[in-house]
Parts: C-alpha cells; structure tokens; sequence
C-alpha cells in the first residue's frame, strides 16, 4: 500500500467545477517534483490578499492566468504554479505531494474555459479545467476548477485551497494511487461455504457487524486505483478504480442452507407471530450451523434469557442418574399435584395421574410432580441442595462461553443455592432457572454427543471443556428416553416418524402467560427453539424445530 502524503493547507473556500473551452498542456518528460524546473523565476511579486479589489478579474484576465499556473504544473515546475496562487508556499508543498502521493507520470490539461463570477469566493471568476493524469496503476481523468482574485493594483491569482488537486478534497487530506489502503469495513463475514454473506440474513446483520469488527479477515486482493485519505493515512474515498479488489472474508461455523431454513422456521404461521428464536448445532463439533429468531426484544436466540420448564428435566434425570444411582426404571409415582416446601405443584393439562410411574415414564409424558419429588427427595433432603447446578456446570459445561467474534450471549443460570419453593421448582425449569436456546441445543448436543463441545460461530474458536465428561450410562439413559419422546411421547405429534430422533418439549409459565420450548437431535444437528407466549413446547416450538430436522 502506498505512503499517505499528507497536505497541510490554509484557505477555507471551495472551487467548483464545470467543463467547456480549449488548450491544452502536456509533460513531455518524465515528472520528479524535484525537477530542475523548480528554479524558474516567478511571476511578478507576491499577492497581497489584504488589497483584494472587490472588482473580480475578466474572464480572458482568468483564463490567462490559469492558463499559466496549469503550463507550469504541468511541466513540474512548481514554485512556478504555485507562485500564481494567493499561497505559494502552501500550494507549493500541496502541488509536491499531489505528485508523490500519485507517483505522478504525465499530466496534462484542456477545456480550459472562464465561466462567470464564482459562486463559493466572492470577488473571484471561476475557471473549469479537465485534468488528465497519468499515474501509478493507470490513467484517471477529472474535472476540477479554480477561483481567480485580482487585487487593487490588477495582480491576479488562483485562490489556493485543497480542492484545486480534486473537487472537494478538504484540508489536510491527500490522494494516493496505486494498491489503495484497505478499507476495515469491507470484509465480508460468510457462511461456511466461504461465499454466502451473513448480513444478507435478517437474523445474522447484527451478528456479522459485530464479528466484522473483532474477527481477523482472511484472503482478499487489494483495490489499484485513486483513492482520497485522511493524515492518518485512512481511505475517505476512492474516486477511481483501475483494478477491482476482492474483499477479504472471515469465514464462520453458519451453514448457509440451515440458516435459510431456520428464518423461515421462526416465522412459520402456525406461531401465530409470536417472538421466537432458534439455535442449530453440529453435535460432533459445538459449531453453530443456524441462529435465528423474530421479536422487538432482541435476539431471544442467544440472549433470550427465559425458565425453560421441562427442558430441564434432562439434566435433572442425569443428576439423578449420576448422583443418586437411579436408573430409567427407577420409580417415579407421577401425582396429580404434589406439595414441596409449602408450595403447590401441578401437571400440564393432559398429564394422567400413574401412581406406578418409572423414571423413564414420567419423562416421556412430562410428569412434574414425578421429577419434583424424586429431585427433592434423593437430591435435596437426602443429598446436596446444589446438586442440579453441579451437574449443568460440570458435565453440561452451563458456563460463561466465548462463541467468538466478539458476540455476546446471555449466561443460563440454575442457582447453587435455591431455597424454598425454588428447590423444588428447579427440577422442572421453573422458580429462578433460566436458559436460551443456545444452551439448550447444547444440552441435546451433549446428550447426542455423549460428550459436551462448547459452542462456537467461528472455526478454531476456543472452546470451554466441561470438567467432567458425560457417563457412557448415563448418556445411553437419555437418549433413549428422549427416543421415546419423540416416537410416543409429548413431543410426538410434531417428530414422530423421523428418524433417528430424540427430543424434550418443554411448558414454562411466566407471569400471565406461558413459553414454549422444545430441543430434539437427529443424526445431524442439535436444534432448540423457544416461542414467546407459546401455548406448549410442541404446538409452538415443535413447528421450528420440525422445520430444521426436515430441512424445509
């Protein structure tokens, strides 16, 4: 990239530009601003702007002079130039680093032409030029324009300011050519094909932006052309192009088909236009292949922070595996209501009482009362009252992630101290537990997986390990019950029938309404939804999380 030549100006006004008229001026050898043309005398004495006549010149008075100052430019002499301006040591030094920064070869001149008063300086005539410049890269042509003064004793001069070099060109900027500097904003943030852009997805514009600024890009070929710069050397604006670049990519974990089907899925008309929000993963891997979600509050994707109700209960049936030795056929009595902590607990309407309900029953038809009193019995009274938070923390890596770019996301939160109704309450999802899809699509992730892989929107991403790794026993466990899910259970007028398939719907009341959840697997992805004020995890989510097992 070449050097920015910084320009320090005086002067204040504006030339503008028009075309028309004739001559023309060329150089005839090669251009150095340290020509030995610099010596030429110059023309008459020094311009008093202080005895500026209110009288503007005639234009053939204008056209004169100009005619001059653009024979000398031209021809590099350029203490010649600039001593026909208003400023010669300003243009002087302006005219040099016009030449270096350009790497200047050739310039030239016509339509030479006065137009009339100027409308930017008062007191002046303007004159319009065209400029021919050959430079590093090519040959760029342009239109520009000087204001020419007279002063009481009829000495002319060009009123020098940086816009004589280029239209609007403002003090302290310069023009370079060449490879021109990189501009910060234009990589591209792309899916994983290397190709689809991310912002071209509703979901994912912020997302990109954000990744855009604190991810390294990759690859790319510079812009040769003529760009202006700032004194810092920054691009302000690339006024030709010789060679068009390619922009340089950060490639992310997104797969471009799934996140096309993902916007469709949250704004399926079964959901009625509720907010919802989605999160797809590789199992294998903790890439994110899909984000996406609708609501005025935000992305309820990863920052949707709400209690997932009876997405939980995988994690409250492995801490009862792991940490109370029960199995799937463990009892479970399932109860209409039950009371714990002199708080009241009911089913889901639709929920039948079994009084001789296993473990891996009550999980298939979602009984709370089943899940509260084995989790309040064999993991509060009899065991630790942390004992629910231990196991997300430490085999289902629930934690502080860094998916990477620089994109923030909302922490899960189940509470290592739960006291009152809330240690009861936990086991279902409920009282101060919460989560977002992205966490509960790990979950069915690390089920899947039988092993936890933080997630990540970046390949190479660091990722967080779970301090212990998920039980061969304890994973079959689940998947398994979570098979019977999808197959018969609550989650089944949605996913019976695909294959492969595990899931949990989940019910969570809030306030005066309720949200619904669901996070399933299938031989390729993880995938969670939530819908705000959904009525249950399967007439809500289970139209999202269909459409993303179904690829359509």
């Amino acid at each position: 990239m070449n050097r920015a030549v910084k320009i320090g100006l005086a002067g204040t006004c504006t030339a503008l530009l028009a075309l028309g008229g004739i001559g023309t001026y060329n150089v005839v050898h090669g251009l150095t601003s340290g020509s030995a043309g610099d010596a030429q005398p110059t023309r008459g004495s020094t311009f008093d702007a202080s005895e500026m006549s209110g009288t503007p010149p005639t234009g053939a008075e204008a056209a004169k002079l100009t005619r001059a100052f653009l024979d000398s430019w031209s021809k590099q002499h350029l203490d010649g130039a600039a001593s026909d301006t208003d400023v010669p040591d300003t243009a002087s030094q302006a005219l040099r680093s016009y030449a270096d920064g350009l790497r200047l070869k050739k310039l030239s001149f016509d339509h030479i032409v006065a137009v009339g008063p100027s409308q930017v300086t008062p007191g002046a005539t303007k004159v319009t030029f065209d400029v021919t410049a050959q430079v590093a890269g090519g040959t760029w042509s342009y239109s520009s324009a000087v204001a020419v003064l007279k002063s009481t004793h009829g000495q002319p001069a060009v009123h020098w300011n940086n816009s004589v070099l280029y239209p609007g060109m403002a003090d302290g900027q310069s023009l370079v050519a060449g490879k021109l500097p990189a501009d910060p904003d234009a990589a591209k943030v792309v899916a994983s094909d290397g190709r689809t852009d991310l912002s071209g997805f509703p979901s994912l514009r912020d997302i990109a932006a954000t990744i855009r600024k604190n991810a390294k890009a990759t690859g790319g070929s510079a812009e040769t052309g003529v760009a202006v710069v700032g004194g810092d050397g920054e691009p302000v604006e690339t006024v030709k192009v010789f060679i068009k670049g390619r922009a340089p990519v950060i490639r992310t974990t997104i797969d471009a088909d799934l996140q096309k089907v993902a916007e469709n899925a949250v704004q399926d008309t079964n959901l009625q236009g509720k907010p919802a929000g989605t999160v797809a993963l590789d199992w294998r891997t903790g890439h994110i292949l899909a984000v996406a979600h609708t609501g005025d509050d935000g992305d309820i994707a990863v920052n949707g922070i709400k209690s997932p109700g009876s997405t939980m209960k995988i994690i409250t049936a492995a801490a009862l595996f792991d940490q109370a030795g029960l199995t799937p056929d463990s009892p479970a009595p399932c109860t209409d209501s039950l009371m714990a902590n002199s708080q009241l607990f009911h089913n889901d309407p639709g929920v039948r009482a079994d009084p001789g309900s296993s473990l891996a029953q009550a999980f298939t038809v979602s009984c709370n009362t089943s899940f509260i009193k084995d989790g309040f019995h064999h993991l509060v009274r009899h065991g630790d009252a942390s004992a629910l938070h231990d196991e997300a923390v430490n085999v289902f890596g629930m934690g502080s992630w860094s998916i990477g770019g620089g994109v923030a996301t909302t922490d899960p939160s189940i509470p290592a101290d739960a006291q009152g109704g809330d240690q009861a309450a936990q086991f279902i999802g409920q009282g101060k537990v919460t989560a977002t899809p992205l966490f509960m699509a790990s979950v069915a992730a690390t089920v899947r997986n039988a092993g936890f892989e933080q997630p990540v929107i970046l390949p190479g991403q660091h990722q967080d390990t779970a301090p212990r790794p998920i039980s061969p026993r304890t994973a079959g466990y689940l998947q398994s019950m979570m098979r019977s899910v999808a197959t018969s259970g609550t989650a089944a007028p949605r996913l019976g029938g695909l294959a492969g398939v595990g899931a949990k719907t989940g019910t969570a009341e809030e306030g005066d309404h309720t949200n619904g959840w669901l996070t399933a697997y299938d031989s390729r992805i993880a995938v969670a939804a939530l819908v705000e004020g959904g009525s249950s995890g399967v007439d809500s989510a289970g139209y999202v999380v269909r459409r993303l097992l179904t690829g359509n």
